[in-house]
């Protein structure tokens, strides 16, 4: 059964040994995490599915990590001493895997290294995940409508399981915020964003909204996420849900947010 759903931003700076004193900065999403981590233990989720835009996919399709236990290092940003070691649900990703390829180009792999964009969110999340499984899920070489449609069929998955079972979209907004951004500067990195958080706080329509998105804009905005964002859409859709703002910062040029989907039983 589907038990929660968020957005999560996955910055290296919000890794205290990465991040050192900037990490300050990004407190207000540090304190959101901590809300998370809150909910997940009183939810008493089982397994975590994370939609990560750093999962490398296939040529074509999606790609499925289904490894038994997953290891959590960020020695590729200098940090040795950062670790952690997590569950695989080897048996909930075949299961999707065989549910889902008739109809999707489904890959499994079982690479024991997690994705940033998985990593960081997990290690911000671990004194959740004492018990709980993961299942990491790529974004694929195609267009927004079919995450979506991938999204869709994987809620019928999930809603058939007998445990409970949360989704995180790892998404990263507009890199483009100010001159010190990533991306340099753009006036449409700030319309983006502004456009996407509105957006998915009008549940009845964000599906539609957020699917037409202009195609300029997104390019133009040089985000990272939002095919996992509309993948966590599929998933919510014809479901009741309460979208919830938990933060939103952009000190450093790039657009974190991290919001909750909270399911209306």
């Amino acid at each position: 059964m589907l038990i929660s759903s968020y957005i999560t931003p996955h910055s290296p700076i919000l890794i205290p040994a990465i991040g050192k004193m900037n990490n300050l900065v990004l407190n207000k999403t540090t304190q959101s995490y901590q809300k998370i981590v809150d909910q997940l233990l009183k939810e008493k989720v089982e397994t975590i599915i994370i939609i990560s835009p750093h999962l490398n996919s296939p040529e074509k399709g999606w790609l499925i990590n289904s490894a038994p236990e997953f290891k959590i290092n960020f020695s590729n940003f200098g940090d040795f001493a950062t670790k952690g070691q997590i569950d695989g649900d080897m048996i909930l990703a075949h299961e999707i895997k065989e549910s889902l390829k008739n109809n999707f180009d489904i890959q499994l792999s079982s690479e024991p290294g997690l994705d940033y964009g998985s990593a960081i969110p997990l290690q911000l999340l671990s004194p959740a995940l004492k018990g709980v499984k993961i299942i990491s899920l790529s974004q694929a070489n195609s267009d927004r409508q079919s995450h979506f449609a991938l999204g869709q069929a994987l809620k019928n998955i999930i809603i058939s399981q007998n445990k409970r079972i949360a989704v995180i979209a790892s998404a990263d907004l507009s890199h483009r915020l100010k001159r010190s951004s990533p991306g340099g500067y753009s006036s449409k990195g700030a319309k983006f964003d502004n456009k996407l958080i509105e957006y998915l706080n009008q549940p009845e329509s964000a599906n539609e909204n957020i699917i037409q998105m202009d195609e300029k804009l997104v390019k133009d905005a040089l985000e990272c996420g939002l095919k996992s964002i509309c993948i966590l859409l599929g998933v919510l859709s014809d479901l009741e849900y309460e979208p919830k703002v938990l933060s939103y910062q952009t000190e450093i040029g790039v657009g974190y947010l991290t919001m909750a989907m909270n399911i209306i039983e």
